[in-house]
């Protein structure tokens, strides 16, 4: 499997252009984020969201699904932002919560038996470059790991990934803590994982 090691949170020109290639080639991939890695396609192929789907044992009609958002003016065309939600997510982002809010026509087949869309705007650099030199969201869920080793250190997570991802974006150790989710789909903001973070 390929790994592209980026320092500092802080990729070259030639390794955004390199990653973006791939999944715009429907490549599924893991990325730093500001939690946990996470395994990660185009948001709008199906197919590839459809892989990452059997290997998560995902089925996407009863499970949420998340997308990272560069920042809140994509987010808000891929999901129904009001005033309250805005405030939230100015507030908040970039940081380690999803947002559950309702999801717009504008993503693909996969997401329409679904109501309500996780959006995430992590507070790293590398994965937000990405999203924003693609022009749209990344698809993406944390890895599954076995032991707390598995999760942090980049080596141990290529080795368990290696055959079932077409590449790697390793940007140092990972997380062990989630994200907090967020309701906003309802008349009261409520929280449905208490995970890293507080909301502002």
């Amino acid at each position: 499997m390929k790994t592209i090691k980026i320092w500092n949170d802080a990729p070259s020109e030639k390794q955004l252009a390199d990653i973006c290639r791939g999944i715009a080639d429907g490549a599924v991939a893991i990325m730093p984020t500001d939690t946990l890695y996470g395994i990660c396609c185009d948001a709008l192929n199906v197919k590839a969201i459809e892989r990452i789907c059997r290997l998560k044992g995902i089925n996407p009609d009863k499970s949420n699904l998340s997308i990272v958002c560069a920042d809140i003016s994509m987010a808000a065309e891929f999901s129904k932002i009001d005033d309250r939600v805005f405030r939230l997510l100015k507030s908040n982002t970039p940081g380690p919560f999803t947002f559950l809010l309702k999801s717009a026509s504008a993503l693909p087949k996969v997401f329409k038996g679904r109501k309500t869309v996780g959006v995430r705007i992590p507070d790293c650099d590398t994965i937000r470059k990405v999203v924003d030199r693609l022009g749209h969201p990344l698809l993406t869920t944390s890895i599954e790991y076995d032991g707390d080793d598995y999760a942090v250190s980049a080596d141990l997570i290529a080795e368990s990934y290696d055959n079932r991802v077409d590449f790697m974006v390793e940007g140092g150790d990972g997380g062990l803590i989630p994200s907090t989710i967020v309701d906003c789909t309802g008349n009261d903001i409520e929280i449905v994982r208490e995970g890293k973070g507080e909301l502002a």
